[in-house]
């Protein structure tokens, strides 16, 4: 059987949670599936994704969508009632394409993912499934609180349209998917009943304890242009930081992901790295002693946190982002409060000082994503949504 998917983004290289969740969907589902991708893609040069994804899709498309384009959306799903990043995404030009390539594809199946995709596949009269992934609207609200002046505004409006369009648009679809329990509560209810949970894995043969020279006490990793890893590096390097300091005055810090915000840069100092990209992210996790997540805002699970519990590294973490994860705190982590910099910074300390407890937290931690977190078990879940 044929299975064509949608995405927004091209899923190479993995620097984003939507790519790395959707690139190992792909790699799974294509050993029942004949996979066509379609990507929307703002980059001219795709050879290495090309590379790297012709060994799972028999068929590639790259629907290039350029910044003109994607403002004149935006302009108008301000004026036309839309969700600001369906509008991003969508237009009539790449709407057209789609639809051909739809056509001739002759697809059992059509899978997009995120929502951002829904308006190129909601109509296709073929069975159709949407990726979610997490509750937006609710992680927009989340932000609205957060912000103020202009982007508050923005992102409020933005907040009420994307619940109106979870609640009110998705009709169309034969099966919804989410990454977490927690993030499918926040879903409008009348949706709820037919979204399967479909969770993230870990690759274990890639993410996997290895024995480096240790250069760093603390690592943070992310898109470090994404909002809420913007406000988890800040939170950290500003209000917790200071407080470890006071212990111990030495402990380095680095915040290692693409794309850092000028927000991010400006907290490089003697004892703060900002990495910027790495090629392999496996040396920012095996140069480090604890992965510390102090996420405040955002939504989902975090494949930080399941990468660095692979890899056997203790790790601190937010209430918010346990309420995904689900990890004994104590046991399998650490976990803080939102907002306690003086309860981030005791829980650091207490690995700083115990090595016993660390340990312990280590193994513990690596054996619960072991047993919870497995791509092969996750995809063979999102499979059953592919029936007619």
């Amino acid at each position: 059987m044929k299975l064509l998917i949608i995405t927004s983004r091209v899923p190479w290289p993995l620097d984003k949670g939507d790519k790395l969740r959707i690139y190992h969907q792909i790699r799974y589902l294509s050993k029942t599936y004949e996979i066509e991708l379609i990507a929307l893609s703002s980059n001219s040069n795709n050879d290495i994704a090309i590379a790297e994804l012709s060994k799972y899709c028999g068929k590639i498309n790259f629907l290039h969508i350029n910044r003109l384009a994607s403002f004149l959306g935006v302009v108008n799903a301000f004026f036309g009632n839309r969700p600001l990043q369906i509008g991003y995404f969508y237009n009539s030009n790449t709407n057209n394409k789609i639809q051909k390539i739809i056509a001739e594809s002759k697809a059992d199946f059509v899978f997009g993912q995120l929502i951002r995709v829904a308006e190129y596949i909601r109509y296709t009269k073929i069975h159709k499934v949407l990726d979610l992934q997490d509750a937006f609207s609710k992680g927009l609200e989340r932000r609205a609180a957060k912000a103020k002046g202009f982007r508050k505004f923005i992102l409020n409006i933005e907040y009420r349209r994307m619940l109106a369009y979870e609640e009110n648009e998705l009709d169309d679809f034969g099966g919804l998917s989410i990454i977490t329990q927690a993030d499918k509560d926040l879903l409008p209810l009348r949706i709820q009943e037919r979204t399967l949970i479909v969770p993230n894995g870990v690759d274990f043969d890639f993410f996997k304890k290895q024995d480096s020279q240790k250069k760093y006490d603390i690592v943070f990793t992310g898109n470090m242009n994404y909002a809420p890893n913007i406000m988890a590096a800040i939170f950290l390097v500003k209000d917790i930081m200071p407080l470890v300091w006071k212990k111990y005055e030495k402990v380095r810090v680095l915040l290692a992901g693409a794309s850092p915000h000028a927000s991010v840069k400006a907290l490089r100092g003697d004892r703060v790295v900002v990495s910027g990209w790495i090629d392999d992210i496996r040396d920012a996790y095996s140069e480090s002693e604890i992965f510390v997540a102090p996420m405040q805002i955002g939504i989902g699970l975090q494949n930080k946190l399941l990468e660095a519990m692979a890899m056997e590294m203790p790790c601190v973490t937010s209430e918010l982002a346990n309420q995904a994860l689900k990890a004994i705190d104590g046991k399998q982590v650490l976990i803080s409060e939102n907002n306690d910099a003086g309860l981030f910074a005791e829980q650091i300390i207490k690995l700083i000082t115990d090595k016993n407890l660390a340990e312990k937290i280590a193994k513990e931690g690596h054996s619960f994503v072991k047993d919870n977190y497995d791509w092969e078990s996750a995809v063979d879940q999102l499979g059953t949504l592919f029936v007619k």
